[in-house]
């Protein structure tokens, strides 16, 4: 079972070593990188590559590891006891399986996705340890024991907010997805847009990356930006000599696309103030 890529997402080598080193250790992957560089994605496209289910679990900042385990509801039984409901003999019946637990109990190996686990607090991600290393976990109100019939991939991403335990971190296969390159952007925007005129691609990266250096930047602009910033100049007809080469003279035409804060669009604004007074 090796993940070599799919037409969709564009890998490069040293991530797909990364995945297939996981798979084989049967260790958790923890991908890091930039928000926008895809780690969502990925746990997707392994699911779609090797004809897996994937099941998705989004954390919150109010996200408990108990509730990827099970969730007993008790109030809904201490309810149904009073109103003299048969469903009360029977405390199965309050028991509502988590994200882990559809994983472990699924009749074939599955993907799942932890997805920003640096969201949670930071005693979210010790208290998985077990349940991660051993494939199972016991349900004290019932008393048995959910055990993985095939142990799940498990992708676990995190846009480094905060740190995560070193016990947790010794755990798990790492991989952080660097931005990336030009020509690996390139390729991106040619699968997500195929056909898209080359020549607006050169232009519209050209100003991109630009636009990535310029110094104080507060959030720089993702890869996912870069792609909804070029669909929106195909959608004008944009001419590729219409984009200005030095994104210091002005802000970029439909910066909204790229530029997400009123810091860095007030930048832009200064910088091209400045360019106006020394031009």
């Amino acid at each position: 079972m090796r993940f070599e890529g799919t037409a969709a997402y564009v890998a490069e080598k040293d991530l797909m070593i990364a995945v297939n080193a996981a798979i084989a250790l049967e260790r958790p992957l923890l991908v890091k990188g930039e928000p926008g560089t895809g780690k969502t994605e990925l746990a997707r496209q392994i699911a779609a590559a090797l004809g897996l289910e994937l099941i998705e679990w989004n954390v919150k900042s109010t996200t408990k590891a108990q509730q990827g385990l099970y969730e007993y509801d008790a109030v809904s039984r201490l309810r149904d006891s009073q109103l003299g409901d048969a469903r009360f003999n029977d405390i199965a019946n309050y028991i509502k399986p988590g994200k882990l637990w559809d994983a472990f109990t699924a009749e074939q190996k599955v993907v799942l996705l932890i997805d920003e686990i640096d969201k949670a607090d930071i005693e979210f991600p010790n208290d998985l340890l077990q349940e991660l290393d051993r494939n199972e976990f016991f349900v004290y109100e019932t008393g048995e024991t959910i055990r993985a019939a095939h142990r799940p991939i498990v992708v676990i991403t995190s846009n480094n907010e905060k740190e995560l335990p070193d016990a947790f971190l010794r755990r798990c296969f790492f991989h952080y997805i660097r931005f990336p390159d030009v020509d690996t952007l390139a390729k991106i925007v040619e699968v997500h847009y195929p056909g898209i005129k080359q020549n607006l691609v050169r232009a519209a990266l050209t100003q991109f990356y630009e636009i990535r250096d310029v110094p104080g930047l507060k959030k720089k602009p993702s890869t996912s930006e870069a792609l909804d910033w070029i669909r929106l100049l195909v959608a004008d007809d944009i001419a590729p000599e219409d984009l200005r080469t030095d994104p210091k003279h002005m802000l970029p035409k439909l910066h909204g696309a790229l530029l997400k804060n009123e810091q860095d669009v007030h930048l832009f604004e200064r910088l091209a103030f400045m360019a106006r007074r020394q031009g």
